[in-house]
């Protein structure tokens, strides 16, 4: 046994989403928690995100952070779905939802920040401007290589993410992204210009927030009004082969997001066009199969969110996984190094094997969602609307990570130890 009365260290490597849940989450559970981010400053950038109510209960549980955060979200009551040429389909209501929790969807650069300071609040130390150059780990450390300083913990959670380093490490080899065959054209912006059009003033109206989303062949455009009717984002999902090495993110142009919709509605060109371009980002959808494992071969460090499960937008999920993954490994740090820091590689172990099937069965859904809209055979869906209202499972949103890793943690010990070969399946 490896007692100490010393904290468990613990270092993250990124400061996204996984990275400050995963460090608020420890310095709760009194770990010493050090966070590298490799960005000299804390970026304010980003359009729309969205945590549904399973990530919405960690928010709720952090001190003061759902006050800070519902004047910056959308509260719309429902989506309203149309078709490329404007016909009315069908409401998809979200009253149904509040049994399960609360939902946070707004600007990824002003929830960052509130969950940034947050973290800091709580006493995890931020280093900025620390690009980590080298993961290491023996049987009883861990550590990184930052600006040529060898750092060391007892454990590194590697949210590095979709570009991560540290899958070098767990893999043993650098694995390539490849397109998904889609990309989308992002915007935030402000309403004034919106508010000039007939067509588009009702945007802006500050007592409802809106929320529409157009429908057609292998195109989706979703528009999001919120904060009292004075911002507006939109996405503009569309077919894309272009190279992922190429770009991953790039600027966009005005006239080629008009091009993905060249016979859709005059409102929908209308809120294009009220688009500054500097507002506008054309983002690949890249896409990486399902790793074989999260975990390095010492099980000293673990990959998680974006490091570990790339998601594509229309799941949803994609930060809601990520914030479950950082309480899930702080509950297993926990758990398995009460009294003995030696226990940190059954944590990693139990943290994979908990974890896996849950994301692996939520990563699915960003692709059957995706098809429901993008291969929807159109004469079908106006006799039956509801065919392409979103599947909102329970089993998804109606989920406690914290308190399913302390139910689960003794079982999945357990059973580790009965078959100590275990390997995750994954198969999409």
């Amino acid at each position: 046994m490896t007692q100490s009365t010393d904290p468990l260290r613990v270092l993250i490597v990124g400061a996204g989403f996984a990275g400050l849940t995963a460090a608020i989450e420890c310095r709760k559970r009194g770990f010493k928690v050090i966070l590298f981010e490799g960005n000299s400053s804390r970026r304010q950038l980003g359009d729309i995100i969205s945590f549904g109510s399973n990530s919405g209960r960690i928010f709720c549980s952090w001190p003061g952070v759902e006050e800070k955060l519902d004047p910056l979200c959308h509260h719309s009551s429902g989506l309203d779905f149309r078709t490329y040429d404007d016909e009315f389909l069908t409401r998809q209501i979200w009253d149904s939802e509040k049994k399960y929790g609360k939902r946070f969807n707004g600007h990824r650069g002003e929830i960052h920040e509130v969950v940034w300071n947050h973290a800091i609040d709580v006493g995890v130390e931020i280093r900025l401007g620390c690009k980590v150059q080298e993961y290491f780990e023996t049987e009883s450390e861990a550590g990184v290589v930052v600006n040529g300083e060898r750092i060391v913990g007892d454990v590194v959670l590697a949210g590095d993410g979709v570009r991560s380093l540290a899958r070098t490490i767990v893999l043993g080899f650098e694995d390539k992204p490849k397109s998904s065959g889609y990309a989308v054209y992002r915007a935030w912006m402000n309403t004034e210009t919106l508010k000039q059009n007939p067509l588009t003033a009702f945007l802006a109206d500050p007592t409802q927030d809106q929320h529409i989303g157009w429908l057609g062949p292998d195109v989706h455009f979703l528009v999001a009004t919120l904060q009292k009717g004075t911002a507006c984002s939109w996405v503009l999902t569309h077919k894309d082969d272009a190279d992922v090495e190429e770009s991953w993110s790039a600027p966009g142009y005005v006239d080629e997001a008009i091009a993905a919709i060249p016979n859709w509605a005059p409102i929908c060109h209308a809120i294009v066009r009220a688009t500054p371009e500097h507002a506008l980002v054309d983002w690949k959808l890249v896409f990486r199969d399902p790793l074989p494992t999260w975990i390095s071969p010492k099980r000293r460090i673990a990959l998680i969110g974006d490091a570990a499960h790339p998601f594509l937008p229309t799941s949803i999920q994609g930060a809601s996984q990520s914030m479950e993954d950082g309480v899930t490994a702080a509950v297993c740090l926990e758990l398995a190094t009460k009294g003995d820091r030696g226990n940190v590689p059954e944590a990693i172990r139990a943290y994979e094997k908990i974890r896996y099937p849950r994301v692996l069965a939520t990563q699915r859904t960003g692709v059957t969602n995706r098809d429901a809209w993008h291969k929807a055979d159109f004469d079908y869906v106006r006799k039956n609307p509801e065919s392409v209202k979103l599947p909102r499972q329970e089993w998804v949103l109606n989920f406690d990570c914290g308190k399913h890793a302390y139910d689960a943690y003794s079982e999945t010990v357990e059973s580790l130890k009965a078959d100590p070969d275990w390997k995750p399946d994954p198969v999409l």
